[in-house]
């Protein structure tokens, strides 16, 4: 069965359901939602997502939205197959839970505020707030620091095997290091730089990106 995710390639959410699926070796459908005439506000939307975002997916008679629920369900329902992004014992999946949830609440937000006043906000003919930029950018690094120390102690986040930890942060990092000119934050740290170079040269990112061309 073909997975439809109703969602925009260049928006990050989506990137990161399309990244799990493609890990999974999921065959999946996107179908195009044009953010720019606000297509995701439309009444017809709002029925798979009430909250006007992208991405909602549809996999035979579930309908599911929120982009990191989406992929725990996928690497649950796909944990028997090779590779496991859910972690195998508890321990193993606390780990990788207690990781998603510092990249929603500490790490995404803030990377979120800095696209939101370099790029899209400028991109739209609006002024961005740089006290705004300047303020998250002091928080972003006190929490790369933190990533720093936590992967010179281990590969990725969770342990020593890719996860959904570390997917989860790869369409965030892309923006911060590409469209926002944000790389030397990654750069100037050698653990969190080694990462990034790891996770993002995965084929199943490559693919991803791809599609965005």
């Amino acid at each position: 069965m073909v997975v439809k995710v109703y969602g925009a390639i260049k928006a990050a959410c989506p990137q990161r359901v399309l990244a799990c699926l493609v890990e999974l070796g999921v065959d999946f459908e996107l179908i195009h939602i044009d953010l720019e005439t606000g297509e995701h506000k439309s009444p017809e939307f709002l029925l798979r997502q009430p909250f006007g975002q992208v991405p909602a997916i549809e996999d035979g008679d579930l309908k599911l939205f929120e982009s990191r629920a989406i992929i725990r369900y996928y690497a649950a329902k796909y944990a028997n197959k090779s590779p496991n992004l859910l972690g195998t014992t508890l321990e193993e999946r606390a780990l990788i839970d207690q990781w998603l949830e510092v990249e929603a609440h500490n790490f995404n937000d803030l990377v979120f505020a800095m696209v939101l006043h370099l790029v899209i906000l400028p991109g739209m003919g609006q002024r961005g707030d740089m006290a705004l930029v300047h303020s998250s950018e002091n928080k972003l690094k006190k929490v790369l620091d933190v990533y720093e120390d936590r992967l010179s102690k281990c590969k990725y986040l969770a342990g020593d095997s890719f996860s959904l930890a570390d997917l989860s942060h790869l369409p965030a990092i892309r923006y911060l290091v590409n469209e926002a000119g944000k790389g030397h934050l990654v750069r100037e740290r050698k653990n969190v730089n080694d990462w990034w170079m790891d996770i993002s040269s995965r084929p199943s990112w490559k693919k991803v990106m791809k599609m965005m061309y």
